[in-house]
């Protein structure tokens, strides 16, 4: 015994001069939190990377952190092609009604039909106003023939899961409607004085410069699909009966989306983005509108 050590001091218990947890008084704790140094009890303690934490600030740890993201700030799925097969799926039904259950009315309804004021019965289709803008999405889910929507599928299959894994499902479905819509405006901006045509080869079209710019991006192979799409060119405007407009629109409009997609800086990508996608929604309405001053009532 030192000299100078009090003579009563013979308390030797566990808990003497340890602080009580915070969230349990009168329970003794020698463990502090590591982020905020609270004494915390073995009830309290929640593993961590180094030491222990209490559960309020584990509670802060996961609502400050980062949501994950795909590559393009869409939200991660397990099922990166749900879209995609959806789309199709969309696509097969309407060709069977089209073709089997309701031939010749479905494609009357639904395809990209106009004719200017010019013509006797004009204005009609599109031209004909509003009520019949819808003929510009409709047309793009609308096929007649199997070797047409078993091709555009085909392809859709093909390029569509990889685009939807990192894009995300919303904005990857923004894509395909967009430039499947980009490709009906401008084929009725051109030859909206009389013309009819169905399918979604503008949507695909789309897809092929999105694939291009994503590969781009990623310092990914290129010519693979460069060379797919210099073969689609070709045989657009190599064989009759293609409508080249829908092609050419779809792969623009496509392009200019992914573009804004897949190269929005990271601090500011989903202003960025949003503004993308409203730009393109306003290109197409000015397309219409000009083609309605040209061929409309």
């Amino acid at each position: 015994m030192l000299p100078d050590e009090p003579r009563g001091s013979t308390d030797r218990s566990p808990g003497a001069g340890q602080p009580d947890c915070y969230r349990h008084p009168g329970t003794p704790t020698g463990i502090s939190c590591t982020r905020c140094e609270r004494p915390i009890c073995p009830q309290c303690m929640v593993a961590a990377a180094v030491g222990f934490q209490c559960p309020e600030c584990v509670g802060e740890g996961h609502a400050g952190a980062r949501r994950a993201t795909t590559r393009f700030g869409g939200a991660p799925t397990l099922d990166g092609g749900l879209v995609t097969r959806t789309l199709v799926g969309i696509n097969l039904v309407v060709w069977v009604l089209a073709a089997y259950v309701l031939n010749p009315r479905l494609g009357e309804v639904w395809s990209l039909a106009s004719a200017g004021r010019a013509h006797d019965g004009g204005p009609y289709g599109v031209a004909d106003g509003p009520g019949q803008w819808y003929r510009l999405l409709t047309a793009t889910f609308l096929h007649l023939e199997w070797w047409h929507i078993g091709l555009n599928m085909l392809v859709l299959l093909w390029l569509g899961p990889p685009l939807e894994e990192a894009l995300g499902r919303l904005r990857f479905l923004a894509l395909y409607l967009l430039a499947g819509l980009g490709g009906s405006t401008f084929a009725f901006l051109v030859a909206g004085d009389w013309m009819n045509s169905v399918g979604a080869s503008g949507a695909v079209f789309g897809l092929i410069s999105a694939t291009i710019l994503m590969q781009l991006r990623d310092r990914g192979p290129v010519a693979p699909a460069v060379a797919f799409l210099v073969f689609n060119l070709v045989v657009t405007f190599a064989r009759p009966n293609i409508d080249w407009r829908a092609h050419i629109g779809g792969l623009v409009v496509g392009g200019l989306v992914a573009f804004g997609l897949m190269y929005a800086p990271r601090e500011r990508r989903a202003l960025v983005q949003w503004l993308t996608l409203a730009g393109a929604v306003a290109v197409e309405a000015t397309l219409l509108l000009i083609g309605m001053a040209l061929y409309g009532a």
